[in-house]
């Protein structure tokens, strides 16, 4: 049997309201003080926090995540605390307290990365019961590009829920979901078949302005690629009914008028493997 690795973890909650002290766990920080390695990783899911507390700022933890990653990258290997509870010691003022830490406890792990799923699994998203597989719409496409883009190494140094308006228009709602810079701009959005043609005509509503927006502002040009479920999902379905069908070539057809280059969830690894190329990670 392989050595286990030896680690230790701290978990992140999100605390509402202290006096009552009751909690959601968030996020996770793995360490491995042997070699330095850090992970951090929170919750894809925020059903549990609303359930707590439905006015929760779920775009501001999501931020908070970003923070504490750079933060965390920025931090001297010899910084005599290491770990996240420093970083959280400046940033508490700013979350009104409702976000704290546990102190740290031993881990030993099959392996870093193994590890951290591991603990997600334990303590931040359970797995739920044995359910049928349904149709998750953009959500199920952001998960599938997240956990490609975290495998690879580079979720961590990408841009996220990048704001449409600094290269479009002042109010523009628009948030795509990633992207990274790379000789190109390299921008991600997950465009649901669920939605009918809705996802793919916001997209490339704001896509003729974006291109432009981006060639005035970076000086290179833009990639941007709208990432859509397979026709046959989930996995082994069966046959995709004509209606989806209909939808799908409508979808790829409205795309390839704006530019948009059009993959799905099946060439991840590809793209993935890509930024990590990219990126050299």
């Amino acid at each position: 049997m392989a050595e286990r690795k030896q680690c230790e973890f701290q978990l992140i909650r999100y605390v509402p309201d202290p006096v009552r002290n009751e909690f959601v766990n968030i996020g996770v920080l793995l360490r491995a003080p042997g070699d330095g390695q850090t992970g951090l990783r929170f919750t894809r899911n925020w059903g549990r926090v609303q359930c707590l507390d439905p006015d929760a700022d779920t775009e501001l933890l999501e931020a908070l995540e970003s923070e504490i990653g750079d933060r965390l990258r920025s931090q001297p290997a010899d910084h005599p605390k290491p770990g996240i509870s420093p970083i959280l010691g400046r940033l508490e003022d700013s979350l009104s307290n409702g976000i704290q830490i546990t102190e740290s406890k031993a881990y030993l792990a099959e392996s870093f990365l193994a590890g951290l799923e591991d603990l997600m699994r334990l303590y931040i998203d359970p797995p739920r019961r044995e359910r049928k597989q349904q149709r998750g719409g953009r959500a199920s496409i952001q998960a599938a590009m997240r956990n490609r883009f975290e495998e690879a190494g580079v979720w961590g140094i990408m841009s996220k829920k990048i704001a449409a308006s600094q290269f479009t228009f002042r109010g523009d709602p628009l948030k795509i979901d990633c992207g990274y810079r790379n000789g190109l701009v390299k921008m991600f959005h997950a465009v649901s078949l669920d939605s009918g043609l809705d996802d793919a005509k916001l997209l490339c509503f704001a896509a003729p302005a974006l291109f432009r927006g981006v060639k005035e502002a970076e000086k290179i040009d833009l990639e941007l690629t709208a990432i859509t479920e397979p026709l046959i999902w989930p996995e082994g379905e069966g046959l995709p009914d004509a209606e989806r069908t209909e939808t799908s070539e409508a979808v790829e057809a409205l795309l390839k008028k704006h530019d948009i280059r059009h993959l799905t969830t099946a060439d991840l690894d590809r793209v993935a493997a890509r930024a990590r190329e990219d990126l050299k990670v």
